[in-house]
């Protein structure tokens, strides 16, 4: 199992960032509430159901000012590491994992895609400066959407429209060899700091494993193997982080063996965008820095979200005050951020009712559906929390829920956003 790091121990800052989907057609004043999958756009309206300036509740994405402005309101990004003590300075890196687009899936081609990954990527630079961002591709940025073709697909068929794209957006982050194996198929290795991700002068590098669909929705057989993986190499994989699903969650990794130790866990961070009915929201983990001898464990995260009300209602040209919704460790009584503390907060969970609620609301952003989490919610959402892998009854058995789990993975179909 992993160990806290000594007192005084470096540590290190990585901020977060998915699911940002960039709605060029965004227009403040339109209709919040239309027949199409997207709204919040066309021609500005009088009266009630207008949408904000910043955002809206409703089935909307974000107006490219929103992102601009969090970005713009970000700490100082040239520190590396920083004292335990003193955490507050900038970012060693950023974690970015994808889904750039809006969600007008029907009306997108591939110059649309294009222009989104361009003018995103470009804002990222002007506003991290030198910061070193680590993308990660989403299942939005193809056209059609999700269609990922593997790499012996050539031609005009192919996914070299978009790997090309990308690795050109991306040269000044990543390294040669990251980009060749980029165009290829989508992913990457490179070093984040001496000792992590990749090569490294360790002898037992530990690695960050950033995606944009967390493994418990992938299909069965991929979600299966991959949980293998994450089992035989426990002590090389010091974190994942995964988006996605536009909600504040995680997914925890049990032995194979007795599926009762837990031995990793992926973090599910929440969306830039509001789609649906939340407040624009991102993450920042830290983790344990650069030192002989260390795990990169992540040891607590932050949320910081924008409260659409408040930032709508206050007078024209007042910059948004971006807000920290809840630290991860403080809010949820836990002596470390490691995969049994949040196998406890599961199990604490089930018997304490205010503490599932605490986190209800943080899953929401700080903006809850009207109607509550009663009991066959709780347990999907609690089962969810366990299953690292996906269609896996075994997993939700310790909590003896009183659902079949067939209607438990049909309430989380009915949860999913994305």
């Amino acid at each position: 199992p992993p160990t806290p790091p000594p007192p005084g121990a470096p540590t290190a800052r990585i901020l977060f960032l998915t699911d940002l989907h960039w709605d060029r057609q965004y227009v403040p004043g339109s209709a919040a509430a239309c027949p199409d999958p997207l709204c919040c756009r066309g021609a500005p309206r009088d009266g009630p159901g207008a949408a904000g300036f910043w955002g809206t509740y409703s089935k909307c994405d974000l107006p490219l000012h929103t992102i601009d402005a969090l970005l713009a309101q970000l700490p100082n990004t040239t520190s590396h590491t920083s004292n335990a003590s003193n955490s507050t300075g900038g970012f060693a890196a950023a974690y970015w994992t994808g889904d750039i687009p809006a969600h007008d899936v029907w009306q997108q081609s591939r110059g649309d895609q294009l222009r989104a990954l361009r003018t995103v990527t470009a804002l990222l630079r002007a506003r991290l400066g030198g910061l070193r961002v680590f993308p990660a591709v989403g299942n939005h940025e193809a056209t059609p959407v999700n269609a990922f073709p593997p790499p012996y697909v050539r031609g005009n068929q192919s996914a070299a429209w978009l790997y090309d794209a990308m690795a050109e957006a991306w040269q000044e982050w990543l390294p040669p060899a990251a980009l060749r194996t980029l165009r290829a198929g989508g992913f990457y290795t490179a070093q984040v700091w001496p000792g992590a991700m990749g090569k490294a002068p360790a002898p037992c590098p530990q690695v960050h494993i950033i995606g944009h669909i967390p493994p418990a929705h992938c299909l069965r057989s991929w979600s299966w193997n991959y949980y293998r993986i994450v089992n035989r190499f426990e002590g090389t994989i010091a974190a994942q982080f995964f988006g996605h699903t536009h909600l504040d969650e995680f997914e925890l990794f049990y032995d194979e063996e007795s599926l009762s130790r837990p031995v990793s866990i992926a973090f599910v961070a929440p969306s830039v965008t509001t789609y649906i009915n939340l407040n624009p929201g991102y993450r920042v983990y830290e983790v344990a820095g650069s030192y002989p001898g260390s795990s990169h464990a992540v040891l607590d995260h932050e949320t910081f979200i924008l409260n659409l009300t408040e930032a709508n209602a206050a007078p024209p040209g007042t910059p948004p005050h971006w807000q920290r919704l809840y630290s991860a460790r403080k809010a949820y009584g836990m002596s470390t951020a490691f995969p049994a503390d949040w196998y406890q907060l599961v199990r604490r969970m089930q018997d304490d009712e205010q503490l599932f609620q605490l986190f209800w609301f943080h899953l929401h952003k700080g903006h809850p559906p009207r109607e509550p989490c009663g009991g066959p919610c709780k347990a999907a959402l609690l089962c969810a929390l366990r299953s690292g892998r996906a269609a896996d009854p075994a997993l939700c058995r310790p909590l003896r829920p009183a659902l079949p789990f067939p209607r438990v993975q049909e309430l989380w179909q009915q949860r999913r956003l994305c």
